[in-house]
């Protein structure tokens, strides 16, 4: 063989050494890219599942907590309907005091009215209690009318309640109806 065809056949293995290297490398980052692809779907795939997953969580804690809510205040508007008549035992209990010959009347009529309020306060209604001389508050209680305060220290404050105020758990149901003296 000649000195040429030597250099040929070298730099024709040379040739395909280096075809056979870059193919190989390119066969290489091509896996190597389909593999990182995978991976990232994967990671996409698993964060959409942790965003769903959190995102259904956080709905069965609203309505476990929409549920309870609903039994503690389920009652409301029963509650609602006997109210007059608690206003109606505590206005004949005030009227019956006066009267000296109804004795007896007043101790069945209070009899009843106390196993009433105390029925109701099972079920978790609860008097809101308000007396005279408290500070008015707008957010607390229901303003029936102004009247001249008898005093200087009255004004702005409670000077009568008209009717009390109710709660049923911590939701108030009816607010406290007063009279306010006048500054």
């Amino acid at each position: 063989m000649s000195k040429k065809d030597k250099n040929k056949e070298v730099e024709a293995s040379q040739t395909e050494e280096t075809t056979t290297t870059t193919v190989d490398n390119e066969e290489q980052q091509e896996a190597q890219s389909v593999e990182e692809q995978l991976q990232e779907q994967l990671a996409a795939e698993k964060d959409k599942f942790m965003r769903l997953f959190a995102e259904f969580e956080n709905y069965k804690k609203r309505t476990n907590k929409e549920r309870i809510e609903l039994f503690k205040t389920a009652s409301e508007g029963v509650m609602l309907a006997m109210l007059p008549v608690l206003d109606d035992f505590e206005r004949a209990l005030t009227h019956i005091e006066d009267d000296k010959e109804a004795e007896e009347l007043r101790k069945g009529v209070l009899l009843i009215y106390n196993k009433l309020l105390n029925t109701l306060e099972q079920k978790g209604l609860s008097k809101i209690e308000v007396s005279k001389g408290d500070v008015f508050n707008a957010d607390d209680h229901e303003a029936v009318t102004q009247i001249p305060a008898p005093s200087d220290d009255l004004k702005g404050k409670i000077i009568d309640v008209v009717e009390h105020g109710y709660k049923l758990g911590d939701k108030v149901i009816r607010f406290p109806k007063v009279v306010i003296g006048q500054a």
